[in-house]
């Protein structure tokens, strides 16, 4: 525009010069007329029009673009953009997808656990998409009571008139049907009921989109469901890495692993190492420790006042008042693994855990508002429990409450795991599930009235351990039920228990010398305060005799294995699982003394008994079809490489591929198949 200008004066200038020196050289002195500029000679007027004509004429570079930029969008109350968003990448795009569908849902509902960073990911769509609205608005719908004057001030932001307290709604969403695409954050929304006024209806509803953040589970009816986890492993990993310079991977993965890569405790804990000048090794040391204390320190820098320990606390009184029972089944499920926590704990039994429990519409409502308030996740007959919401719980429990509440929940899991992991055969998968939680409730020294059944869990955990092949995490476990055992009065049948599965624990270590004085010594208790017939003495001798064989001792062994024998067939019969222990026992005596032949028979009987009894793939079937192929080899059997094979498939199956027991039997299958 200004190039054209500037043109047009100077070509007005240089044809009046021009006049002015045509009149000159005809000898005439006035200023030149309208005329005068006609009778220029052609030529010469063009040759001065043509560079003013290039300045005056030449299309503007910048003339494809718009005269006028269009106008930012309007934002009312949005919060200021997080500088240091990390991650969600997925979640944002999944989110765009759907509020950017062409159907006919514009609400999405955003729906997590608190702290795992709804409102966050709602202002970074915000911020991302913002060209892509003409008007923007965030409403703070944690309390529904102020929605309305939120909308007043929304409504003269917008310019609406003469709009009574009826009709402010409407009014709002009726303008912005002239500024769409609009986007309206309904932050922290309780029920949908709460919020139904606020929503647009009808017609108005197409006009834009309605983003709402929530911890309930009741929006499916209303919204576009969106569950937010979360942070995977690898954005805590780099949150952390970037907010506090000098964590390590694998530090920052301890922290990230303690908080359970919850977002918002990841932001505190940074704040807190910040603020401190904490180490990362010394802050993972300290969540390892007391994450109890921890969630209470540190702040971010957008909501300074907001801890993790304080997030549910709202939730938790709301429950209270309304139903104590799931206030009471929270605490209880606060002290166990943060793992899924079977509901069958709590309601079978000789008698349920929670007066709750015996009315399933009771216990189910009891169930369904920890899930709906958004503390826990129902999933496949079982309650999951963030380690952080447990955590919060925790550390508003007075240690009397924490007491009752482990020896509650010690008695629950006595009765809930199977005591006979040898002859159940569903014990392993129970043992599985129920495992994290007996080790949570054992964790701490139990009080006197609870020590004989945290020794009875110890004891059984470290036998479900030992049969699964982890020696190492069975033997603590095994001497603190030891321990515990041989404090109080009137446990000798216990103690004999604890000490043969020490034995048989260190056997398998690999260390026969220590093995046989425990399992001696649990004989001798055995012997002393039950019957000469009772299947745990038969436990002891076959135990005995097997460690005898590994120091070489095969002709003191072979009597017990006899005796051993004998006893389980009188008291069980001659097909029971704890049978095949005895049958295996006295085959390994007999392999020793280089009598293959007479081994031979005693494994495929209790090979049979265990295929009759067992899964498949159960360890005690490949450590069986192991000893089988060692027997058929020192036969001079050929077809010694086949139950070897199927040994090494199932130890790898179940114990994976680099356990030594695994490598042990590939190798052992590789030779004999050559």
């Amino acid at each position: 525009m200004w190039r054209r200008l500037v043109g047009s004066v100077a070509g007005l200038l240089v044809l009046f010069v021009g006049s002015l020196a045509f009149n000159a050289a005809s000898g005439q002195s006035r200023w030149p007329g309208p005329l005068d500029f006609v009778r220029l000679h052609p030529w010469v007027v063009l040759l001065l029009l043509v560079p003013l004509a290039w300045l005056g004429v030449r299309p503007d570079p910048r003339g494809d673009r718009p005269r006028h930029r269009p106008a930012p969008p309007a934002t009312y109350r949005l919060p200021p953009r997080n500088t240091r968003f990390t991650g969600r990448d997925a979640a944002l795009r999944e989110l765009r997808r759907r509020l950017g569908s062409a159907g006919e849902v514009t609400t999405v509902a955003v729906r997590g656990l608190g702290g795992v960073g709804k409102t966050q990911l709602a202002v970074e769509y915000a911020y991302r998409h913002l060209s892509k609205y003409r008007f923007v608005a965030f409403v703070d719908a944690e309390e529904p009571d102020l929605l309305a004057a939120q909308f007043a001030a929304l409504a003269r932001e917008l310019g609406v008139v003469d709009a009574g307290s009826e009709q402010v709604v409407s009014g709002v969403y009726a303008t912005l049907r002239d500024r769409r695409p609009w986007l309206i954050v309904f932050d922290n929304a309780e029920k949908p009921g709460t919020l139904l006024h606020a929503l647009p209806s009808g017609d108005l509803a197409r006009n834009g989109h309605v983003l709402v953040t929530t911890r309930l589970n009741t929006w499916s009816g209303v919204a576009e469901v969106m569950d937010l986890e979360v942070f995977t492993r690898k954005e805590s990993v780099d949150l952390l890495m970037r907010r506090v310079p000098g964590t390590s991977a694998g530090t920052a993965d301890r922290i990230a692993e303690q908080l359970g890569d919850l977002p918002l405790a990841l932001e505190q804990a940074a704040g807190y190492m910040d603020f401190n000048g904490t180490a990362p090794d010394a802050y993972a040391a300290l969540l390892a420790t007391r994450l109890e204390d921890m969630i209470a320190r540190g702040e971010t820098a957008d909501r300074p006042t907001v801890v993790v320990a304080t997030l549910w606390q709202l939730s938790v009184r709301r429950l209270q008042e309304q139903r104590p029972e799931a206030v009471e089944l929270l605490e209880l499920c606060a002290l166990l693994a943060p793992e899924p926590v079977p509901l069958t704990l709590f309601t079978d039994g000789p008698e349920p855990l929670l007066t709750a429990a015996r009315d399933p519409l009771t216990w189910d409502t009891t169930v369904g508002s920890l899930a709906g308030l958004g503390l826990a996740r129902r999933e496949d007959s079982a309650l999951v429990l963030h380690r952080l919401v447990q955590a919060a719980v925790r550390a508003t429990m007075t240690p009397e409450a924490i007491a009752t509440a482990r020896a509650r929940l010690g008695r629950a899991l006595l009765e809930a795991v199977p005591h006979d992991v040898h002859g159940d055969a569903d014990a392993r998968p129970r043992w599985h599930r129920l495992l994290p939680h007996v080790l949570a409730v054992t964790k701490e020294d139990p009080s006197p009235a609870h020590a004989p059944a945290t020794a009875s869990l110890l004891r059984l955990a470290s036998e479900f351990l030992l049969a699964i092949g982890d020696r190492a995490g069975a033997l603590p476990l095994c001497e603190r039920a030891l321990a515990l055992d041989e404090s109080l009065d009137g446990r000798d049948a216990e103690v004999g228990f604890d000490l043969i599965t020490l034995a048989q624990i260190h056997r398998d270590l690999g260390a026969p010398g220590t093995a046989r004085p425990l399992a001696e010594r649990a004989l001798r208790v055995h012997e002393s305060c039950l019957p000469a017939g009772s299947p745990a003495i038969a436990t002891d001798l076959a135990t005995l005799a097997r460690t005898l064989c590994m120091l070489a001792e095969h002709r003191a062994a072979l009597p017990l294995a006899e005796r051993a024998l004998r006893i389980d067939e009188a008291a069980h019969g001659p097909d029971d699982p704890y049978v095949s222990f005895d049958l295996i026992a006295l085959a390994t005596v007999h392999h020793e003394l280089g009598d293959p032949e007479t081994a031979l028979p005693h494994i495929r009987r209790a090979l049979r008994i265990r295929e009759a009894h067992y899964p498949p793939d159960h360890l005690y079937i490949g450590y069986a079809l192991l000893f089988e192929a060692r027997v058929r080899h020192a036969l001079h059997d050929p077809s010694a490489g086949e139950p070897a094979r199927r040994g090494a498939d199932i130890l790898r199956g179940q114990l994976g591929a680099s356990h030594p027991k695994t490598e042990e039997a590939q190798a052992l299958a590789a030779d004999l198949s050559r």
